[in-house]
């Protein structure tokens, strides 16, 4: 394991540090902690230790098999965003707010390998951290918030709209929901019972998901749905959505692109035929960092785990049951 105490500014030797891999395609079981030699920043790059990384369900989809199996690709090194402070920053470094320095507390994303103790990045991919998140909150932030900036986009969410929003309690759905609102719309979301609660808190209006989830709809916006964001995954919120929303160019998955490229709605996200939509993510990331700093936008933690449990940690993320994100702590 690689020492927590190296004083910001000093050179950075090679040093073995933990990582998670995926040894195989399969479920949970398939993870492992390995040690890795991290070299210093090479000339833009930048040397961040780790202090926390959030997890996604892209990531356990990659090892899953259902993007494909690449025997190539293993073990293949997990994560994509992380908090922590940088330990050295190779000349010419710079990210999209400027220069970077040691000591800077960061966000890293895209950060690919980013469950690890410490990780080399292009500055490109460095903003600076909000001071008045922790760690943990910081990690969840850039993936689920540009996500949910990229829907927003999409379907052309803005004030005066009424939007629907499944899977409105996860992580992607509640930076969705404080975004619409924050831009004027108004948020219907689905969730389970004990993530009612929350939505209220956010100002959004909770509608249990099932059957029958039309009507009830209907009933908290008799003048009608704008716009519908699935980030459930499920066939009802397509289903609902279509029956619910006039224009189907403003109805977009970000859980379910299979489906939704058979009927015609906009998949958004890394599997296969869907947007990616790299260059809004990408611009939105100061703006989320911005927004978080003044208080307009919070990031909800579900539950932390140690690295060395991150199976256990994409078992409860699987479930797609929580509330907030789900954090690796090295």
């Amino acid at each position: 394991m690689a020492p927590r105490n190296t004083p910001a500014g000093t050179p950075v030797v090679l040093a073995m540090v933990a990582r998670v891999v995926a040894t195989a395609y399969g479920g949970p079981e398939v993870l492992a902690v390995v040690d890795l030699d991290v070299r210093p920043p090479g000339p833009g790059e930048v040397l961040v230790e780790v202090r926390a990384a959030a997890t996604n369900p892209i990531d356990y989809k990659m090892y899953s098999g259902t993007m494909g199996r690449d025997p190539s690709a293993l073990p293949m090194a997990l994560g994509f965003e992380a908090a922590g402070t940088v330990l050295e920053a190779g000349d010419g470094a710079q990210g999209p707010a400027g220069s970077i320095e040691a000591g800077d507390e960061v966000i890293a994303f895209r950060a690919r390998g980013a469950y690890a103790e410490r990780i080399i990045v292009s500055g490109r991919s460095i903003v600076p951290k909000p001071p008045n998140l922790s760690f943990v909150e910081a990690s969840g932030l850039m993936l689920t918030g540009g996500t949910a900036v990229h829907a927003l986009t999409v379907t052309g969410v803005g004030a005066g709209d009424t939007l629907l929003l499944h899977g409105a309690s996860g992580g992607v759905g509640l930076l969705t929901v404080q975004l619409a609102i924050a831009a004027g719309a108004r948020v219907i979301g689905t969730a389970s019972e004990p993530g009612r609660a929350l939505l209220r808190s956010l100002g959004a209006v909770p509608v249990a998901y099932g059957e029958g989830l039309a009507d009830r709809v209907r009933e908290v916006a008799p003048e009608g749905v704008d716009a519908a964001i699935d980030a459930a995954g499920t066939d009802e919120a397509l289903e609902v959505s279509m029956e619910l929303v006039a224009d189907r160019s403003r109805i977009a998955t970000v859980a379910n692109a299979r489906r939704g490229l058979e009927l015609g709605i906009r998949a958004l996200g890394l599997a296969p035929g869907a947007d990616p939509g790299l260059d809004i993510r990408d611009a939105a990331r100061t703006e989320l960092a911005r927004l978080a700093e003044e208080g307009a936008l919070t990031v909800e933690v579900a539950a932390t785990y140690p690295l060395g449990d991150a199976a256990k940690a994409h078992r409860v993320l699987a479930g797609g049951h929580t509330h907030g994100k789900i954090v690796l702590v090295p």
